[in-house]
């Protein structure tokens, strides 16, 4: 049964650029591609695209993010307008852009996800048609969250949350006191998913969920563990009902506070992808579908596979660029 009130989303709201263009030549002297522009497509990132992707399974949704005053943060309210419920901290500095130069010509990309040794086996005998590469990603912006006053509007949106997900891309939203605190106070009321970031900020005690990546959980966690291994003692460190470890191509690892064993939940073998396809995005639709999942009241291990799965579903289908990867005709075999 869905929980009443809105499923709320909290983090820092980026503004993603895709640019496009063919790469069927070198420039003169260097061995680098020459990118011939072809297409220039924007629009929300990080907390943004999390809460369109929230939007397309949830009837209410409410966003929580810094914004400023620049022409990049009037260009994310059109983009989110009419489409989620937007509430506004204040943002110092300029709108942070993620711009991505993916291109047309050359070459495939050959490097495979490590897999099965059959999986690795039928990709590189495979035949391979050409598809869209990213070439460069360049991060600019300087905007962070700071501490000013915690706007009502913000606090009436998270009392009045059925479900919580916090998607933390290290500029400052989730260091705020006033909503850290909170989002702990809510964290006893209602389920909360949250996504960490390697500069962002711990989760809040009582999280429900936790969903950091492999590599920033080895970073957590160093040593000779598994994944399994560091989700238990995340677990403990953070103070959370579970936690989540998402493997990329590999699924995730799955502890849950007080169980024996952790255990590993995988990507259905018909969706699994070969090569190396466009999976931008595709953790925060990970993030995303446990959160609706717990919003919709099922349970934790419940929510994790179906975000392994949704993820997956993502990926298959283009990721954030809607363009399809490539796939061999023996996948299904």
């Amino acid at each position: 049964m869905t929980r009443s009130g809105p499923l709320v989303v909290v983090g820092d709201v980026l503004l993603d650029i895709d640019i496009t263009g063919r790469a069927d030549r070198a420039g003169p002297g260097a061995a680098v591609p020459v990118v011939d522009f072809v297409s220039r497509r924007t629009r929300p990132g990080g907390a943004g695209l999390a809460a369109l992707l929230a939007a397309a399974a949830t009837p209410e949704v409410v966003l929580v993010g810094a914004f400023g005053g620049d022409a990049g943060a009037e260009r994310l309210r059109r983009l989110l307008a009419g489409r989620v419920r937007v509430t506004e901290l204040l943002l110092h500095g300029s709108t942070v852009r993620r711009q991505r130069v993916r291109t047309l010509g050359g070459s495939a990309p050959t490097h495979a996800p490590d897999g099965p040794a059959t999986d690795r086996a039928a990709e590189s005998s495979a035949p391979r048609a050409r598809a869209p590469a990213a070439v460069a990603r360049v991060l600019s912006g300087s905007g962070r969250a700071g501490t000013d006053p915690l706007p009502g509007s913000a606090r009436a949106a998270l009392r009045s949350a059925g479900a919580i997900l916090v998607a933390d891309h290290g500029r400052g939203v989730t260091a705020h006191p006033e909503l850290r605190a909170l989002l702990a106070q809510r964290a006893r009321q209602v389920p909360i998913a949250w996504a960490p970031h390697p500069y962002g900020s711990t989760p809040v005690p009582g999280v429900a969920l936790a969903t950091p990546d492999r590599s920033y959980a080895a970073a957590l966690v160093p040593g000779p563990f598994d994944s399994g291994i560091r989700a238990r003692e995340l677990v403990r460190r953070w103070e959370s009902r579970s936690v989540a470890v998402t493997l990329g191509a590999h699924g995730a690892v799955f502890y849950r506070h007080g169980a024996r064993a952790y255990f590993p939940i995988p990507v259905p073998r018909q969706l699994y992808v070969h090569g190396s396809p466009d999976a931008y995005g595709a953790g925060d639709m990970f993030a995303v579908t446990a959160a609706t999942a717990l919003h919709t009241g099922h349970g934790l291990a419940y929510a994790v596979r179906r975000a392994v799965e949704s993820a997956a579903e993502f990926v298959w289908a283009g990721a954030v660029s809607g363009t399809p990867p490539v796939r061999d005709l023996q996948q299904h075999a």
